[in-house]
């Protein structure tokens, strides 16, 4: 074999270990969760499962797009060396960008408001909410750029009691206006002292899907996740306004472990 013919190989091979590594350590460990009945529904996922479909048609796509270049090209060995490690390079920030790292909160649950996400705190203000509690609530803002993990925590214990998709815009998701004019979802959560706090997922000028796991009645837990959006976006809270803030614009957020706000 000529030595195009072992880079393409390699670079083949390297491509399905990733997907077996990632894919089959999530299955093995969902059924592992399924196995021991966990109290909290963790989810061990290395790679989300939103990302597995796109990662294994990008994977084979990418592999195939090498494999002939090597194939018919194999005198362009400059070209397609270059080729091929930018397709690798392209297909390692899809797999960070789907990565899903398995975390439990280290503190006491009760009355904390944790953060539903990886990211940035761009808004901390008083606002009036006009779609569910129709008067004014704290609003909380955590932007997320693509390097962000971005799959979405529930931010307290409780029972879920509204959950609703809204289609919309799709500006900047750091603009103030894209709280309320770009396509998302509301989920409204009820804690166990009777508290109503509500989670807004926002699509971003990138995101244009918002996966939403929630639904209207069942219980929910910090640890557990709430959904997932793609390619940069924000998540907006809505809390009594007697609540201790525990953030402070332009903080970093870990998402189900930095602490946002405790009830009084």
């Amino acid at each position: 074999m000529r030595l195009f013919d072992y880079i393409g190989l390699f670079y083949i091979f390297f491509i399905c270990f990733y997907i077996f590594y990632f894919y089959i350590c999530g299955i093995l460990s969902e059924i592992f969760m399924k196995k021991f009945k966990r109290i909290r529904k963790l989810k061990d996922y290395r790679i989300h499962r939103e990302g597995t479909e796109i990662l294994i048609i990008g994977a084979l796509l990418f592999a195939l797009i090498a494999f002939l270049l090597w194939y018919c090209l194999p005198g362009l060995f400059v070209l397609n060396t270059v080729v091929s490690v930018g397709l690798g390079v392209t297909y390692l920030l899809m797999v960070n960008f789907f990565r899903s790292p398995k975390r439990i909160f280290p503190g006491d649950v009760e009355d904390v408001v944790v953060a539903p996400a990886d990211g940035k705190v761009v808004v901390i203000e008083k606002v009036f909410e006009p779609d569910h509690f129709k008067d004014e609530r704290l609003q909380i803002s955590i932007f997320m750029s693509p390097t962000n993990v971005h799959a979405n925590w529930y931010p307290v214990d409780g029972k879920v009691k509204r959950v609703e998709h809204q289609k919309g815009k799709f500006h900047k998701a750091w603009l103030p206006k894209a709280s309320t004019e770009n396509e998302r979802s509301m989920v409204v959560i009820e804690t166990e002292e009777g508290r109503e706090i509500m989670v807004r997922q926002i699509a971003g000028a990138m995101a244009r899907r918002i996966v939403t796991y929630a639904a209207a009645g069942e219980e929910c837990f910090i640890d557990q996740h709430m959904g997932f959006i793609k390619f940069g976006s924000r998540v907006d809270l809505y809390l009594p306004l007697d609540v201790e803030l525990m953030v402070e614009l332009d903080q970093k957020t870990v998402g189900n472990e930095t602490v946002i706000a405790k009830f009084k």
